[in-house]
């Protein structure tokens, strides 16, 4: 459907070598969009790379650090040099650190937000005048479930993620007038490296996901193709601000 092609359209997506964040690059490679995959990792950006290409999709990948301000406007100037334009931020790059409230030191509060929170601001900063001159764009960030409900061990992460969604708000507003859409998601418990660290850590996770998730099962990183793509494409012109729960039910259980 014409409506979801994102034909000659180029995508950058942070933390986009694996998890979630490659889930959506698939979808929107698929869609027909190159795409740039943004990472920390040399080794993991290149099988990135490499599963992307082996889809037909146009990909190359772009190293650096989202915690500093340069590398993230770095990486969106390159992915918007090497295609000629950028039309998809995806602000998907995320950390956690797991203690409880008073043990976690300002250092470490800090490092979380500004993986979390702060990355997605600079990035999507730095890709404005590409989208101006794209003649507009979309915007799509990485919420949670922690955005809407609390946990004694995430403070930090909650935090950055609800600050999230309220950053995507206020993008929206601000840049509605230049044609360019900002909308988060917000991931529930989905089969990644991150949440499996977590099921090692927090005792009795994965059978309390499990009971509360109408689905019955996990998430998984291709169950964010679709939205993906809905969010860049087209389809989805006049959604903006949006916060949209990926979680198989999750948050609708009372």
């Amino acid at each position: 459907m014409k409506l979801f092609d994102l034909t000659g359209r180029v995508a950058l997506v942070t933390g986009g070598n694996g998890g979630i964040g490659l889930g959506m690059a698939e979808g929107l490679a698929q869609a027909g969009a190159a795409i740039v995959v943004a990472g920390r990792q040399k080794g993991k950006n290149a099988e990135a790379v490499k599963a992307l290409t082996e889809i037909g999709a146009k990909a190359i990948a772009v190293e650096g650090d989202v915690a500093d301000d340069a590398a993230c406007r770095a990486m969106v100037d390159q992915a918007a040099s090497h295609f000629g334009r950028l039309d998809i931020l995806v602000n998907n790059a995320g950390m956690t650190i797991r203690k409880m409230p008073e043990k976690l030191t300002p250092a470490e509060w800090r490092q979380v937000i500004d993986v979390n929170l702060t990355s997605a601001f600079v990035c999507s900063q730095a890709a404005y005048p590409h989208m101006i001159k794209a003649g507009g764009g979309k915007i799509i960030n990485t919420g949670s479930m922690m955005s809407i409900f609390g946990a004694p061990y995430a403070i930090a992460y909650a935090a950055s993620k609800g600050g999230i969604v309220q950053m995507t708000k206020a993008l929206a507003t601000a840049w509605a007038k230049d044609n360019i859409q900002a909308n988060a998601i917000l991931p529930g418990w989905i089969d990644t490296d991150l949440t499996r660290a977590a099921r090692r850590e927090v005792e009795g996770l994965h059978e309390r996901v499990l009971a509360r998730t109408p689905a019955k099962r996990w998430g998984k990183p291709d169950d964010f193709a679709g939205i993906a793509v809905f969010l860049a494409s087209g389809a989805s012109d006049f959604v903006n601000g949006a916060a949209i729960a990926i979680d198989g039910g999750y948050s609708s259980v009372a």
